[in-house]
């Protein structure tokens, strides 16, 4: 009576009797060693020279598709824009590490079983893959309508939402997050990757994104109107651009929370109320070019401009543009 063999990773069923004078082959060989494979093996593959790549799959014995991670080496838009990596039409998780070089843009590496869509591996990227035999999904990326969290939301992989997000508590996201709706967080931001938000984004407390920030698509957050007093005080962690309209002479104090904003950027509109002729004098916080303090332009309903650049806790380099028109 012949071997038979397992469904989705094609281990070897001995039959009895089968084996009777090589005791352990079957065993060691054709289950032990291809379960090992399974588990932790690691197989390079090589693309470039052929539009469609085809795993290989055999029953019992070492091959490409049983590897628990595959590596995609070589180059993709020579003689292809798309390479198509086909596995078998069985249930499986993969993690793909893709270390192909790219010609340019609208090159891509899809994985997929055959006769089906696929899905398109990232580059540069290690991630991990699932199929139930007929579908290729990403784990590492979650997709969402809308999230509103009461409390506190942390995100593994990467982030895709169509709608809106609104979380009271911390928010962390380890991989990219994409938002085309609005979003508004009671308290701290940490992305892992890069960073879009499509609509108005709103923060009470601390953004912090370790991949590129991109936040212009909507207003990142409402001009921060500050209170005139004898001493104008910006807290960093409200916006970066803020407004003051001057009914005397004041100072502009150091900015709060520069701890946690290091090397952020904004503006300050400084206007001159309907009498005009106020002045402000500085902080030694503030660091200007050559050391001069710039004077304000003294014209009733003037709207000069302070650019600031959070250098340390304790400088902040700054320059003013002057008159602009109300």
């Amino acid at each position: 009576m012949a071997s038979t063999y397992t469904t989705n990773i094609r281990l070897t069923k001995q039959a009895d009797g089968e084996n009777p004078n090589s005791w352990g082959a079957i065993l060691n060989e054709g289950v032990i060693s291809l379960i090992d494979d399974a588990i932790a093996g690691y197989t390079t593959v090589s693309l470039g020279s052929a539009a469609t790549v085809t795993l290989t799959e055999n029953q019992g014995s070492g091959d490409q598709s049983r590897s628990a991670i595959i590596e995609f080496k070589g180059t993709v838009g020579g003689a292809h824009d798309a390479i198509h990596v086909l596995i078998p039409n069985n249930s499986k998780t993969y993690i793909i590490k893709n270390s192909v070089s790219y010609n340019d843009a609208t090159d891509a590496v899809i994985l997929k079983v055959a006769g089906n869509t696929g899905v398109t591996i990232g580059g540069a990227s290690t991630a991990l893959f699932v199929t139930n035999g007929t579908t290729v999904l990403p784990v590492a990326q979650t997709t969402f309508t809308n999230i509103t969290a009461s409390g506190n939301l942390a995100v593994l992989g990467t982030t895709s939402l169509s709608g809106a997000v609104n979380i009271v508590g911390n928010a962390a996201v380890g991989g990219t997050l994409t938002v085309a709706g609005a979003v508004s967080l009671a308290s701290t931001l940490n992305v892992a990757g890069a960073t879009s938000v499509g609509g108005a984004a709103t923060f009470s407390s601390t953004v912090t994104v370790s991949g590129k920030g991109k936040f212009m698509t909507g207003a990142f957050a409402p001009v921060v109107t500050l209170a005139d007093a004898a001493s104008v005080v910006p807290d960093l962690n409200t916006s970066n651009v803020f407004a003051v309209t001057l009914a005397g002479n004041r100072t502009l104090a150091a900015p709060t929370n520069t701890s946690t904003n290091i090397g952020a950027t904004g503006h300050i509109f400084i206007v001159q109320d309907a009498t005009g002729g106020r002045t402000l004098s500085y902080n030694t916080a503030y660091q200007f070019p050559d050391g001069t303090v710039p004077v304000l332009t003294s014209t009733s309903g003037a709207v000069d401009v302070l650019f600031y650049a959070v250098r340390t806790t304790a400088k902040v380099d700054s320059i003013v543009i002057k008159n602009f028109t109300r």
